[in-house]
């Protein structure tokens, strides 16, 4: 009997300073601005994830994509446990493929679907994909 394929492992560290010093093992760090809450990066780490995928599915497509997107959140307490939570995510994204994909939509369902940190989310962002 043959063994199941072994899943790919992707492990991740990031450090804290006592003085905000966001780095990673043996790389740069940096301090993100005052203004900047946990909430704020992880909008962006979302979008940074997103826009990350729908690159990987062009190029797999013979596209390159030059994108751009924002985020929005709600935080509020969940009605199932009285939480306060994100309890809605809205993302935008206009990208630009070159060549132009032959289906857009196809890319778009793609760069949604394989970007973990959306996946990892207990609320389920809601995308709108300008793919021209």
């Amino acid at each position: 009997m043959m063994a199941e394929p072994r899943a790919k492992v992707f492990d991740y560290s990031v450090e804290l300073g006592a003085d905000g010093t966001m780095a990673i093992p043996d790389g740069a760090g940096f301090v993100p601005p005052s203004e900047w809450t946990a909430d704020h990066l992880l909008l962006a780490a979302l979008l940074r994830c997103s826009l990350d995928s729908l690159a990987y599915h062009a190029r797999r497509a013979g596209s390159t994509s030059l994108a751009s997107a924002s985020a929005t959140g709600r935080v509020t307490k969940r009605e199932s446990d009285g939480r306060f939570a994100f309890v809605t995510i809205d993302v935008r994204v206009e990208a630009t493929l070159d060549p132009p994909a032959e289906e857009p939509e196809v890319l778009a369902v793609k760069a949604e679907r394989d970007c973990f940190v959306g996946a990892s989310l207990t609320v389920k962002p809601h995308y709108e994909w300008r793919l021209r």
